[in-house]
């Protein structure tokens, strides 16, 4: 049931084949790879971490950054990855929460610390249901939980991600992502271990860095900011893309805009998925077949996803062995997360349609209630990014003395708010169109490209005073 003895035996047999191909050209090799994670093991051991302690890692991306990830799952230990961006007190938080018996900030030192000792190779012989990794929700809503997956979590959605995407040794995995985060550091280097292919291993996204590593890949997985600098790029051509199979976009919702150039340009269609800390991946759109824009695709095997109340348009809520267990140390989060029959309540609000394809609409929490009546973002920001001189968009509510909360669109790029609120009062109901437009040269966004609405609630809080 351990997660790494999984992964380990899915290496290609011949060790020396490239695991991480670096931009210096030091490439490293499964067979590197695995000694590595055997001396961090041990290492680990001799400095008293013991099955189910905790190990917090707040490094930057590195190759051994990934090693003590693969370590601690090889002893048995729970991984928690955090963001190099967190603050003091953030961290504090996590420290007093979590109660670490490792704390990680240089995994390059710890590794080199590491090699004057053998290599483990005994893996832990871990329990059905034992926790592999801690991941800490962003928190917008009150203090960061702590989302418990197991290693059986982990291990089935690997599979099935696998299979859904076709994942092979014949494969090379273009890697910009962080590695604090589930769609980094579980969803593409799990794909690429256990098909035993390279991953081209960049410290971050950088326009010429990737276009240098893309003719030598076949897989790229990326937030939409990712593809929306690639777009913006003239250098990202046709013949750039030629060795590509798939482009996958997550962690954020992607913009219908940019798929039909998209395609224009390369002659493939991004692929968009949907999942969450709490699941890991829950959707996807199909590796053949039409990918619909604006759909994030059908559940993954093994996931059962419906609509609460059996609305048309709700809360999406989830069943499968992918899901977290619950929240850590916290009974009363875990118990209002999921419905008495057991499904978990993802907060996301979509629909189902026909065919069994889920459509976001936003998030539960991002609801505008207005004059009493519902008003979901979404609707509105479609419309928006229609405009002309809209880059992007975001709407939210904010307090109204009359309605209770008011529809405010907040705008990166241009134009005039009068022509903006009068193109939305022709596609929308008048409840539903923004009462004001505020222009931003970008819109404020968290490490994984998600924008973050609680700050613009914020800023623009006393904006009807």
């Amino acid at each position: 049931m351990n997660l790494y003895a999984l992964l380990q035996s899915r290496f290609p047999a011949d060790r020396s084949a490239p695991c991480l191909l670096l931009p210096d050209g030091d490439d490293l090799s499964y067979g590197a790879l695995e000694d590595g994670v055997g001396r961090l093991a041990a290492l680990l051991l001799a400095k008293g971490v013991g099955v189910g302690d905790r190990v917090a890692a707040q490094t930057a991306k590195s190759p051994q950054g990934l090693m003590l990830y693969l370590a601690s799952l090889q002893i048995g230990a729970v991984f928690l990855p955090l963001n190099p961006a967190y603050t003091a007190s953030e961290i504090a938080y996590f420290r007093q929460d979590a109660e670490p018996a490792l704390f990680v900030t240089e995994a390059g030192e710890l590794a080199r610390e590491a090699e004057a000792f053998s290599p483990r190779t005994i893996i832990h012989d871990s329990q059905p249901g034992a926790l592999a990794a801690l991941v800490y929700t962003s928190g917008t809503t009150g203090r960061a939980k702590g989302a418990m997956l197991s290693h059986h979590n982990l291990a089935s959605n690997a599979l099935a991600l696998q299979t859904a995407w076709g994942f092979s040794g014949g494969d090379v995995l273009l890697h910009a992502l962080p590695i604090f985060h589930v769609h980094g550091l579980f969803v593409a280097i799990h794909c690429a271990l256990l098909s035993g292919a390279p991953m081209l291993w960049l410290p971050r996204f950088e326009e010429d860095a990737v276009l240098t590593a893309l003719p030598r890949a076949t897989v790229m997985m990326g937030v939409p900011t990712f593809y929306g600098r690639l777009l913006a790029d003239p250098r990202f051509t046709a013949e750039a893309a030629a060795h590509m199979r798939l482009f996958i976009s997550g962690s954020a919702p992607l913009l219908e805009s940019p798929f039909d150039p998209f395609e224009a340009r390369t002659g493939q269609r991004i692929l968009e998925r949907y999942g969450m800390s709490e699941a890991q991946m829950i959707t996807t759109n199909p590796l053949q077949g039409e990918r619909l824009a604006g759909s994030v695709g059908f559940p993954l095997p093994g996931v059962a996803l419906r609509i609460a109340g059996g609305a048309r348009t709700g809360v999406v809520e989830i069943t499968g062995p992918s899901v977290t267990s619950g929240y850590w140390r916290n009974a009363e989060k875990t118990a209002q997360a999921f419905t008495a029959d057991g499904f978990f309540i993802t907060g996301d609000v979509g629909r189902l349609d026909a065919e069994g394809r889920l459509w976001l609409s936003g998030r539960a929490n991002d609801l505008i209630i207005s004059g009493g009546l519902n008003v979901y973002p979404k609707e509105i920001e479609l419309v928006l990014d229609e405009l002309a001189g809209v880059t992007e968009s975001a709407v939210i509510g904010v307090p109204h003395a009359d309605f209770g909360e008011a529809v405010v669109a907040v705008i990166a790029g241009a134009g005039d708010e009068t022509d903006i609120i009068g193109a939305c009062r022709e596609r929308l109901a008048a409840f539903k169109t923004p009462k004001r437009v505020m222009f931003v040269d970008d819109l404020p966004r968290n490490a994984m490209g998600k924008v973050e609405k609680a700050a613009l609630r914020g800023r623009y809080a006393t904006l009807f005073d």
